[in-house]
């Protein structure tokens, strides 16, 4: 397998799985254009192909208010049911065209409540849309499963209400949960009320940490809070000096504590400085549960097949290296046993069976 020829031909048709996507930072320009020009929102530029370029340069400026500045459109054009509807849709028949069969998507519903809908219609349009869109890319030949997570923003007071929500929701699409924000300075122990309640009713949850801020993060996500995920954790290689791994880095891969890595997101925030040189490598090969992700396709001018060609051109990865960490990711996708056992071994082995 390894000695298989890696092209974007190939990898195109590799079967993929993403766990940490964002639904507000991966909408078509086309359509954030379309939606603007129906709400009164004015856009940098009217035009979806140079939209697509002023995303890609703020999100690459090092600015980070211009970084910030690019969900504010995204989040402007998702107030309403229709935005909700059609954004939903489109991203999973994105992700259907990208390869992918299995998808996470993630997104604070009180981000979406500037408008007439609550939180839990917010949810409930969401998931319509979700399910219009598996239904098409059934369809069509190519069928996704897609999950929803629910996020908090650590920086605000509404944490434990999407928490609740979460719960409420998740016999109807939605599998965990998530809190994102600024990491530095607003600690995920600060809402161990609503990890503590999710425990209590046995929904999973994953938490942002080891981007922005370091270990203290990642502790706190994993031994005070119990995430069993981490977004990102880029910085877990803070604790593993020359190969040897201190005591938070071997809890982390001991456990089986899948670590959401975004490679070209992290060069945008500087958790990286290339991917030659990114950890992700260097995790994998350590035997951490490394997944690949795209974090927010719009804004990093990225897809799956862009991930995964990055590494192979990059970094050296072969057809097996693109199959563990998909394979790693449905072993730690938040559906039951039996649906994650069903698509590594009905849909994903078959599929890297060159």
């Amino acid at each position: 397998m390894t000695a298989t020829r890696v092209d974007a031909d190939l990898i195109r048709r590799l079967p993929k799985a993403v766990l940490h996507d964002h639904l507000d930072g991966g909408l078509r320009p086309a359509t954030v254009v379309e939606l603007a020009a129906e709400v009164g929102h004015t856009l940098p530029t009217t035009d979806p192909d140079e939209l697509a370029a002023w995303y890609f340069e703020a999100a690459n400026s090092g600015d980070l208010v211009r970084y910030i500045a690019t969900f504010e459109h995204t989040l402007a054009v998702m107030q309403t049911r229709e935005g909700l509807l059609r954004t939903a849709e489109e991203y999973v028949l994105d992700l259907a065209a990208d390869g992918v069969v299995y998808g996470e998507v993630r997104y604070a519903p009180e981000l979406n409540t500037n408008g007439e809908l609550t939180m839990a219609e917010v949810v409930e349009t969401v998931q319509e849309g979700l399910a219009a869109g598996m239904a098409k890319a059934a369809a069509a030949g190519t069928p996704v499963r897609v999950g929803t997570l629910l996020c908090g923003m650590r920086m605000f007071d509404r944490v434990r209400e999407a928490a609740d929500l979460a719960v409420a929701f998740r016999d109807a699409g939605v599998v965990g949960f998530d809190i994102a924000g600024a990491e530095d300075g607003f600690p995920a122990a600060d809402h161990r009320d609503a990890f503590e309640h999710l425990r209590r009713e046995s929904v999973p949850f994953t938490i942002h940490a080891g981007e922005a801020h370091g270990l203290p993060s990642i502790h706190q996500a994993v031994q005070v809070c119990g995430a069993q995920r981490l977004g990102h954790g880029v910085r877990i290689t803070e604790d593993i000096v020359d190969g040897k791994l201190g005591r938070l880095a071997g809890w982390v891969r001991d456990h089986r504590i899948a670590l959401e890595m975004c490679p070209t997101s992290n060069l945008q925030t500087a958790a990286a400085t290339s991917i030659a040189e990114h950890p992700i490598t260097a995790l994998k090969d350590l035997g951490f549960r490394v997944t690949l992700n795209t974090d927010n396709r719009l804004v990093s001018g990225t897809t799956m097949t862009r991930e995964m060609s990055l590494l192979v051109e990059d970094a050296g990865w072969t057809v097996e290296d693109l199959r563990t960490v998909t394979v790693n990711a449905l072993k730690s996708a938040f559906i039951p046993f039996d649906e994650r056992r069903a698509l590594i071994e009905d849909v994903v082995l078959p599929g890297y069976a060159l």
